[in-house]
């Protein structure tokens, strides 16, 4: 089944030069929409210009700017037209005991992964809302739903970025906008292997770690940047017009969750 709902439409991918941002940058332009991709400056700077061509603009933006925001979303309608589709993929890790994180650690995690969250989402909304068929998915976590050890500032911000997201959909449901959360386990990007202390990484998550409370992987396999952005391209698209405020994990079973 071909995916559509794509073609000529105008979407905003944030976090667009991370593995699963970069990814679904490509999916949204060759499904034949118009996309433009926003991430910090040295973000961007990283990524390869082949692939920059991929997206009808490239657009540094700080989250935790609220003004910043409102100015890069109102540049991306500039550049390519009313906003119908968007993908919320942009992140921060934070690992440590709670009794141990410092007021400083707490504050960068929610400041981006939930207060800079809320800003594009409010800003996104409000174009949302004057598309017919609009659509927004935002990348949250299986941390989201399930505690971790030494996790508890990311955990706390994906909980609460689920729930904003799910709250968004309701209000947003009477315009015909679709709001809908994926939530990836460990998968194959920087932020996962930046955990990894040697080349055992890999096989650890795999087997799950049982002192820590932590289940393995029943799939027996780590996602891939491309799994999580097909599924957020499936929630975008026609085929899932009837589907809104859905929380959908994507771990291979990880969280043992029905």
């Amino acid at each position: 089944m071909r995916l559509t709902g794509f073609e000529g439409r105008s979407a905003l991918v944030t976090g667009a030069a991370g593995g699963i941002g970069l990814k679904a940058v490509a999916l949204l332009q060759a499904a034949g929409a118009k996309v433009v991709a926003t991430d910090t400056e040295a973000a961007i700077n990283a990524v390869p210009v082949d692939q920059r061509a991929l997206a009808v603009d490239w657009l540094p933006c700080d989250l935790r700017d609220a003004q910043a925001v409102a100015q890069m979303v109102a540049q991306a309608e500039a550049a390519v037209g009313p906003i119908s589709l968007g993908l919320h993929t942009a992140g921060v890790l934070g690992m440590g005991p709670l009794l141990e994180t410092s007021t400083e650690e707490w504050q960068r995690v929610q400041d981006i992964n939930l207060n800079g969250s809320f800003h594009v989402m409010q800003n996104l909304g409000k174009r949302l809302i004057t598309q017919s068929n609009a659509a927004l998915v935002v990348v949250s976590s299986n941390a989201a739903g399930i505690p971790r050890m030494n996790m508890g500032a990311y955990c706390a911000s994906k909980a609460a970025l689920t729930m904003l997201t799910r709250c968004l959909g309701l209000e947003l449901a009477e315009h015909g906008v679709r709001c809908n959360v994926i939530a990836p386990g460990s998968t194959l990007t920087p932020m996962q292997t930046g955990m990894w202390q040697d080349d055992e990484g890999p096989k650890r998550v795999l087997a799950g770690d049982l002192e820590n409370y932590r289940t393995g992987i029943p799939l027996g396999k780590l996602a891939t940047p491309d799994d999580i952005a097909r599924a957020a391209m499936f929630l975008l698209s026609e085929e899932a017009g009837h589907i809104t405020m859905a929380d959908l994990y994507i771990d291979g079973g990880a969280t043992l969750r029905a």
